[in-house]
């Protein structure tokens, strides 16, 4: 431990810290916009910058340790005067129209600037707006809001193994762009959103859909249907001001009706069909002699990682489609039939944390006899702004229960989907009953938490089962390197391409680099689901009545061929760079 003095406080920290970590352990808050703790802590905005007694020059705190005896000024005029100038310089070649922007009032550099005091920028720079790479189902990236921060390459690189962003030219020509300023279509981008979630600008967002959803609720012709993801349950409320974690399901049911869907449903339907479906088609591969370890297809993040990076793992893929797109094929056959209403007339919704939700709608295979499974996929923030938009008081609202007809029951098994570990748990729980063949445990808690990869050994009757489950990409690919070698061996495997799972999908509200350094989100949203899980009276999808219900009506069986039909997909190898 070392002593150091901030602003006249005292305090002691360990030797490897840093000034930055001193002064937050005293609740002294130093601005920053490139930092980002454990990935990006590389000093490279200067925003941060200190004064050290002694020293012949200001200091980047994020990056300089701190020495016994340290004594340190974070408020001092050649401090405010030096942090000013920087964000100046940076606003000098920023595209500042920022009552356009996406990111108004949820914007670092905008919020930096106004603590600042900045009224005027008193330099011209080079603006270079040209590049705006819209060509991508789910990312858009706008070199024009871009600030060098280099976040966004150091999460894709570090954390989802993808690498597909860097610094490219060099001086004052310097970009962040995929490979020769390449479009994200024509890397290999898995669409995560991760750089998204970082950004601390619009220079990465998500591709808007509202303005579609918006037309198809005033079309008086369509029958609008909407499905909300259980991550979305457990964060939404962050856009109202909110705790993160704070469970919003049935304030976010009567802003959906409030806008004008048709019917209100939820996605862990359709993840209690995933588990049906996934399940049984486990049970087939390992009694049967299948591929094996079997991995989950849930995650279209992961999906677009394995075809480009890992495409000998394709045959281990399960076939199913996602809970969402399940979901999406049987509102346009199941219910489309039931309901009597023509399937070509109804547009389906999903509300999902995932920017790449975007992009696996959008695939060739999510279709059948011609009709999209789902029509458009908006992320928690974009839901958020429809509600503004319609000037909707959120925290008001009273609260609304799903739509209950046909595919309105869930159990608590669906609601876990979205935290990692859960489609595994899930899964699980439906698998050991169907084979014992009587009552088994609810929860796996073995399997549960926020370590990159974990293991477990599952009884399934008279068989132990080896499974993984592992989350953020580059996990993955260390996962399946051991694979490759020999290494490890398994019979399923669980993977999200996001840390945390759907709880921290690209797609969530945006979190702060401040309070992603002081408070782990993904665990409190996390928690969240878990609680609605405990609550629930059913928590095995195999027991939901209206699962149950689909089979005998409609379905006949898990993996049967009609099942197969609506429920089931194929994945292919993707060229890396096409040429």
């Amino acid at each position: 431990m070392v002593k150091v003095t901030i602003d006249n406080i005292s305090v002691e920290v360990e030797n490897n810290s840093t000034i930055l970590d001193a002064a937050r352990k005293v609740g002294i808050d130093i601005p920053t916009l490139c930092y980002l703790k454990e990935k990006n802590e590389i000093g490279a905005c200067r925003v941060c910058q200190v004064e050290v007694q002694g020293a012949r020059a200001l200091a980047a705190a994020c990056v300089m340790p701190v020495f016994d005896g340290m004594v340190i000024s974070t408020t001092s005029k050649k401090v405010r005067d030096a942090r000013k100038a920087t964000v100046e310089l940076i606003l000098s070649s920023h595209n500042r129209d920022c009552l356009a922007c996406p990111s108004n009032k949820n914007c670092e550099l905008q919020t930096v600037a106004e603590e600042m005091g900045i009224r005027e920028i008193p330099f011209e720079g080079e603006n270079d707006f040209g590049i705006l790479d819209d060509a991508s189902p789910s990312i858009v990236r706008d070199q024009s809001k871009c600030i060098l921060c280099g976040r966004c390459v150091n999460v894709c690189k570090k954390e989802q193994g993808s690498a597909i962003l860097d610094f490219t030219e060099r001086g004052i020509s310097t970009k962040i762009s995929p490979l020769f300023n390449k479009s994200m279509t024509e890397v290999p981008c898995i669409y995560c959103g991760q750089c998204v979630n970082v950004c601390p600008t619009a220079a990465l967002r998500e591709k808007d859909d509202i303005d579609a959803v918006w037309a198809a609720l005033e079309c008086k012709d369509t029958h609008v249907v909407v499905q909300a993801a259980p991550a979305v349950r457990a964060a939404l409320g962050e856009e109202f001001g909110l705790a993160a974690g704070t469970l919003v399901t049935g304030k976010m049911v009567s802003a959906l009706k409030r806008l004008g869907f048709n019917k209100v449903f939820d996605t862990n339907f359709g993840a209690d069909l995933t588990i049906m479906e996934e399940g049984h088609e486990l049970l087939d591969r390992v009694n049967n002699g299948g591929k094996l370890p079997m991995i989950t297809s849930c995650s279209p993040g992961w999906i677009r990682f394995c075809e480009f990076n890992y495409p000998e793992f394709i045959p281990n893929l399960s076939s199913c489609k996602s809970p969402i797109q399940m979901f999406g094929a049987i509102v346009k056959s199941y219910y489309a039939e039931k309901s009597g209403v023509d399937a070509k007339k109804i547009f389906s919704v999903a509300i999902a944390p995932c920017i790449s939700k975007k992009s696996e709608a959008a695939r060739a295979e999510m279709e059948v006899n011609g009709l999209r499974d789902v029509d458009a996929v908006l992320t928690t923030r974009e839901l958020a702004k429809m509600i503004k938009q319609a000037s909707i008081k959120f925290n008001a609202l009273e609260d609304s229960t799903f739509d209950q007809d046909l595919l309105g029951e869930y159990t608590g098994a669906g609601v876990i989907f979205g935290a990692t570990g859960g489609v595994m748990e899930a899964a699980v729980r439906t698998v050991s009953e169907v084979v014992a063949g009587k009552d088994t445990d609810v929860e796996f808690k073995n399997i549960r938490g926020l370590e990159g990869i974990k293991e477990a050994d599952v009884a399934l009757g008279d068989k132990k089962i080896k499974v993984a489950v592992v989350h953020g990409t580059a996990n993955a690919a260390k996962l399946l390197d051991k694979i490759n070698a020999g290494e490890a061996k398994y019979d399923f495997i669980e993977v999200m391409a996001c840390s945390g799972g759907c709880v921290n999908g690209g797609g969530q509200p945006k979190i702060s680099a401040t309070v992603r350094s002081t408070t782990d989100i993904r665990a409190a949203r996390a928690t969240a689901l878990y609680e609605e899980d405990s609550a629930k009276a059913i928590r095995k999808s195999h027991k939901n009545p209206q699962i149950k219900k689909l089979y005998d009506d409609y379905l006949e069986k898990p993996n049967s061929h009609k099942a197969h039909k609506l429920l089931h997909t194929k994945y292919e190898a993707k060229e890396a760079y096409p040429m």
